[in-house]
């Protein structure tokens, strides 16, 4: 058998729970791990406990012959690139006949190497990170064991969302940068959210994505609510629920943040199409998005008389808390969107603190008919962080991909092509092992009056 070399490709945020998780096991098993990252600063940071962890620095634009290099090297990838380099890197692992498993969503384009990949009998894993990744296996577990019942699934309902913790939240958005700000930013943009309720499928453009959030609340840390997420209907598929009459995913933010986020939204400064120009300071650009009014009125009372919103409404307290009212120069020689403009103060304004602690939220709600009765699930995954390094975030979507990789390893896996991790051979020994971290999700039991 060909001695396991395992190749992490990209060492950024989400990938610091991983790289303990991996160098561990790479030295207990004799394993040869190499991670290789455009930031050798950010490799240093992460490896320096663990001097048996090979680390190499990669240019950071789209080096075919240098990936080709490090990948043909080793047996397993695994890549936190950005997604759009997951096809290269994928291409390259099937000319080499290498595994390859990756956090991301499975793209269209990934689903076309699945033959090649099933007759080189090689694992493309997708989708095995928090979400996606821990909701299908967590999802999965609990549909089969109602299935097994014999229950019949009426409603499926699954929420997710990266935050901060209660004790870390001193801003008004209760909210802080744990993962790729741009998407935070862009979230919701393009194809409209769709889902089934009721029977009904429901599509719900972004210019209305933020107006009807959904309550909901966790023991512990309180109210929370979830906008819909981009498709919900496609899983149904994969979840085997294809007659399902309510299917929804959505992800989760503090209270008052949708109402606050569709002001944006509503101004237009969201927008990621126009390049803005001529302007110098953030007054100017988020003047720039208001519509010609009396030039002696401040920010705040134009803000307020083109929201319809009083001056004391707290979503409106929300976008003066930001600071776009400023006289202070943007300082960048850039021409930018107005969504990379924004990007750009939030990511001074929501930038989380070395002790602060984020906090990932996950909640299913499974409705089912059994015997005649109608019984509901609702399952809770609370995980804190511990500090600015060691995220809730980077636990959560580190751990599962971390895992999956050792039963890769340990050839426990013997189905191959492209896939994401929605079966027993996956989801069993991923969630056992995943508790041993307090990655445990707590069920309540309800059945439903008729």
């Amino acid at each position: 058998m060909q001695q396991q070399s395992i190749l992490l490709l990209g060492a950024g945020r989400s990938a610091t729970h991983l790289i303990d998780y991996i160098a561990q096991y790479s030295h207990k098993s004799n394993i040869t791990f190499t991670i290789a990252d455009i930031s050798q600063e950010t490799l240093q940071a992460k490896t320096q406990q663990y001097p048996w962890v090979k680390t190499l620095t990669i240019q950071p634009n789209n080096n075919e012959e240098q990936y080709e290099s490090i990948v043909s090297q080793n047996t397993i990838v695994i890549s936190l690139l950005p997604p759009q380099l997951h096809l290269q890197v994928a291409k390259i692992c099937l000319r080499y006949e290498k595994h390859l498993l990756t956090a991301s969503y499975l793209s269209e384009a990934m689903k076309q190497l699945h033959q090649e990949a099933k007759e080189k009998k090689l694992i493309f894993l997708n989708e095995a990170g928090l979400d996606p990744g821990i909701d299908h296996m967590s999802a999965m577990e609990t549909l089969d064991k109602i299935r097994a019942q014999g229950g019949k699934i009426t409603s499926f309902q699954s929420f997710c969302g990266g935050l901060i913790a209660p004790e870390s939240d001193n801003n008004p958005w209760g909210y802080k940068f744990t993962w790729n700000p741009r998407n935070v930013v862009l979230a919701g943009q393009g194809t409209p959210a769709q889902y089934i309720y009721q029977g009904k499928y429901k599509y719900v453009p972004y210019s209305q994505l933020f107006t009807n959030p959904i309550n909901l609340y966790f023991e512990t840390v309180g109210d929370y609510e979830a906008y819909p997420n981009r498709d919900s209907l496609s899983y149904r598929t994969h979840y085997q629920l294809d007659d399902i009459p309510t299917m929804l995913r959505g992800t989760i933010r503090k209270k008052g943040y949708c109402k606050a986020w569709n002001n944006l939204v509503r101004l237009g400064i969201t927008d990621d199409s126009l390049p803005i120009e001529n302007l110098s300071t953030w007054a100017e650009w988020f003047e720039a998005f208001l519509p010609n009014t009396d030039n002696n009125k401040s920010i705040e009372d134009k803000l307020a008389e083109v929201l319809q919103l009083s001056k004391d409404d707290e979503s409106l307290q929300k976008l003066l808390w930001i600071g776009l009212q400023e006289d202070e120069n943007i300082n960048t020689k850039e021409t930018l969107t107005s969504a990379q403009i924004l990007q750009k103060k939030l990511e001074q304004k929501w930038k989380i603190a070395p002790q602060d602690k984020d906090l990932v939220l996950m909640q299913h709600q499974f409705q089912y008919e059994l015997q005649n009765k109608k019984y509901q699930i609702t399952a809770n995954l609370i995980v804190k962080g511990e500090n600015a390094t060691h995220t809730a975030m980077s636990k959560t979507v580190g751990l599962p991909l971390a895992i999956a990789t050792k039963l890769v390893a340990e050839n426990k896996i013997q189905e191959y092509g492209v896939m994401i991790p929605i079966y027993k051979q996956w989801y069993e020994p991923i969630l056992a092992e995943l508790k041993h971290f307090d990655i445990i999700f707590q069920e309540k039991h309800t059945e439903l009056q008729k």
